[in-house]
Order: C-alpha cells, then sequence, then structure tokens
C-alpha cells in the first residue's frame, strides 16, 4: 500500500476535514504509542499503519 492509498482511506472514513486531524492527535497502541503522522515519518509501513487505523476505528473486515 502506498501512502496516497492510505490516505485516501483514511478520508473516506472520517472524511476530508477530519482525516488529518485524526491522524495527527489520535495515538495508536498498536503503532508503538505513536500517532499516524508520527509512524509514517518513523517509516512505518503504510499497510502496518492502516492495520493499525482498521482496528481502532473498528472497521468492518472488508475495509481490512
Amino acid at each position: 500500500m502506498r501512502e496516497a492509498e492510505l490516505w485516501q482511506r483514511l478520508t473516506a472514513q472520517l472524511g476530508s476535514g477530519y482525516a488529518h486531524v485524526w491522524a495527527e492527535q489520535v495515538v495508536l497502541a498498536d503503532l508503538g504509542g505513536r500517532t499516524v503522522t508520527e509512524a509514517l515519518a518513523a517509516g512505518v509501513p503504510c499497510k502496518t499503519i492502516w492495520r493499525a487505523i482498521w482496528s481502532q476505528l473498528e472497521l468492518p473486515a472488508r475495509e481490512r
């Protein structure tokens, strides 16, 4: 997964106005206590980040 797809999926779930705010403010345990933005900056694979988002937002299996 590329970063553009990650942002597209997150925006589809949270809306364009909230996705980036959420990514900067919500700390995810599955990312080692980092936000999505911090995880991206640290080089965490986008697929790993998406799985953490998927889990946090309790999305349906089809969104995985």
